[in-house]
């Protein structure tokens, strides 16, 4: 156990004597806790379930993904008869691994219709959870029910009516809950019920169950007649005994590395080498101690170059994301698609078709096999009477987990650990500096791309743009125009001071970008300018490092003027109320942004 397992485990732990539960679940199957161990234990279980003549549960997948749940479930006995997935790619990986007998039906969930054949005692799946998930708050807030990957759960509805099984399992983000002050959660409950199902739920952590990940997601068991209790966790300091964490260091021993790359290249890339263990982008930030900034707090996502610590289990793996997307070995690479198999506990042999980030893809959708097999066993033993090799224990309903105030022990250790590792680097004169300050003065042409790219090289679509900047102690001044343009008097200025109170990291106490055309491209220019002269000087990552996180108040004052001290048109008084900050960092309906930028609602765009 690591050291800092063994810190976690000190708080609340309950005391068990004998052996702990997972080594009276492994102990009749013989199987060894290895890095492949979950792969063993389920293929234990199969075995086991068919030597004592279980007869194999028939089932109905819906929203099938990659086949995480549906891994789990073939496990513990159950035959999906058919299963359900509307993307043709994840439906090539769940044919290239079940049997014929589970068919895969490639189709929009509102086109499916089971047939007269469709004759199932469970339904199990989980819809797209994009409109209640914390990725999609941060990117737009909270849509839920509003949107149509939200009303998806209706179809679930629809079948349910339709089969009537004995029970379903329901997996979904926990922000289900939190949509919509709540009126979303409630409306989903109450259509389940509507269909004769009473429900029983919870937020359940798959690291709790043998998973090397934290992914907390909502579980939603909803049976005709009858109780259910969740599964207690295996692992974690929650579990009976207890039983460590799986770490992501043991779930990747002896995983295939042939595809892994050296590094990570890029323009933060060098920036992951630095990073201890467990921790992300944050490192580089003023709150963190880092001496030099690069970042400001909290303006990244947290899987921003965020470097997995092999003596705990990984953060959530994401479906999608950009090139910083962690998590990352403690190597300074990418993990493998194997080693991101380990650390979701699909199966080594199980096949995943496509290319590198659709089979990354399928992994982040799905749910970890591993924390499935804990549920369908539950599952099978409560509502099915199964008799299994082991015995289970269950969660009282009203016993609570105690994984969401474990993270604050974890906030803790990594910021100790951040120390630590900056005061090796100042001691090893390795920190990562700031860049020269360009020259004083210069003119340079840079090119403007139609999707915002800001470079030194002439493309076919981008627009040319001449950049003048003057650059003194007592203040900057940097003015742009359009290269066919020809000198003239300036159009409007936008003045650049620190907020009060607030930290400024650029070695000038005003700066002033000055424009000569009434052009929304010179308008994009002037701050790309700008962030590039930001850059260069004190080495922060972008604008947003200066400013400051979305939804904080913004540590910069930005002014825009006209020199002829009115607007030409709307569209540039309204560009003039949002440099200034207002009707942003807000979520608001056109008509409130129309009182706020005192225009018509139409022209709100």
């Amino acid at each position: 156990m690591s050291n800092m397992q063994q810190t976690l485990f000190e708080v609340g732990s309950p005391e068990v004597d004998g052996s702990t539960w997972v080594e009276q679940i492994l102990r009749p199957l013989k199987i060894r806790r290895e890095p492949i161990w979950p792969d063993k234990f389920g293929q234990s279980v199969r075995q086991w379930l068919a030597d004592h003549q279980s007869v194999p549960i028939k089932i109905l997948s819906l929203f099938s993904g990659g086949g995480g749940l549906d891994i789990a479930f073939h496990d513990a006995g159950f035959e999906a008869i058919q299963m359900v997935e509307i993307d043709p790619r994840y439906s090539e990986t769940l044919r290239a691994n079940f049997p014929p007998l589970s068919r895969v039906t490639c189709v929009d969930i509102h086109n499916f219709q089971p047939g007269v054949d469709c004759r199932v005692d469970f339904i199990i799946g989980g819809p797209p959870c994009q409109t209640f998930s914390a990725a999609g708050r941060r990117a737009a807030g909270v849509a839920g029910t509003d949107d149509p990957r939200g009303t998806l759960f209706e179809q679930y509805i629809r079948l349910l009516s339709l089969i009537q099984p004995k029970g379903f399992l329901f997996e979904n983000v926990y922000g289900i809950t939190g949509a919509q002050e709540g009126q979303a959660w409630r409306t989903i409950q109450a259509a389940f019920k509507a269909v004769g199902y009473q429900l029983f739920f919870r937020v359940l952590d798959a690291a709790d169950y043998g998973v090397p990940q934290h992914r907390e997601r909502m579980f939603i068991v909803g049976l005709k007649k009858g109780s259910y209790l969740f599964p207690c966790p295996t692992h974690g300091p929650d579990s009976p005994g207890p039983e460590p964490y799986f770490t992501a260091g043991e779930a990747v021993q002896g995983a295939d590395t042939s595809e892994a790359v050296a590094g990570l290249g890029g323009r933060y890339g060098h920036l992951l080498n630095e990073i201890p263990p467990g921790l992300n982008y944050s490192f580089y930030t003023r709150e963190m101690g880092y001496p030099h900034p690069v970042f400001s707090w909290r303006s990244k996502f947290s899987d921003f170059l965020y470097k997995a610590d092999p003596d705990m289990p990984v953060r959530t793996l994401k479906a999608q994301g950009g090139q910083y997307t962690g998590p990352f070995s403690w190597e300074n690479r990418a993990f493998t698609v194997a080693e991101l198999k380990r650390l979701q506990t699909f199966p080594d042999s199980y096949q995943l078709v496509g290319g590198r980030m659709v089979c990354i893809e399928q992994i982040g959708n799905s749910v970890p096999p591993q924390l499935g097999r804990m549920l369908a066993l539950s599952i099978l033993d409560q509502v099915f009477n199964v008799a299994l090799p082991f015995p289970m224990n269950y969660l009282a309903p009203e016993r609570n987990l105690g994984f969401r105030q474990r993270k604050r022990l974890l906030t803790e250790r990594y910021s100790q650990k951040a120390k630590l590792a900056i005061d090796e680097l100042i001691r090893a004169n390795r920190l990562t500096a700031p860049l020269q300050v360009n020259p004083a003065t210069s003119t340079e042409s840079r090119f403007l791309g139609p999707d915002f790219s800001w470079t030194d090289s002439s493309c076919s679509d981008g627009t040319e743009i001449i950049v003048a900047s003057d650059l003194k102690t007592d203040g900057w001044r940097i003015t742009v125009q359009r290269t066919e343009s020809e000198k003239k008097k300036e159009a409007f200025s936008i003045q650049v001071t620190p907020a009060p109170q607030q930290p400024w990291k650029i070695p000038t106490p005003i700066v002033r970008l000055c424009a000569a055309d009434f052009d929304s491209r010179v308008f994009t220019a002037l701050w790309k300018s700008f962030e590039e002269k930001v850059l260069s000087a004190v080495g922060l990552a972008d604008l947003v490092q200066l400013s400051g996180y979305y939804q904080y108040r913004p540590a910069i004052n930005a002014k825009l003027t006209f020199t002829d001290r009115t607007a030409p048109d709307t569209f540039w008084r309204i560009l003039q109320q949002v440099t200034q900050n207002v009707g942003v960092a807000i979520q608001m309906n056109a008509e409130q942004l129309a009182f706020r930028w005192e225009c018509s609602t139409e022209e709100v765009t």
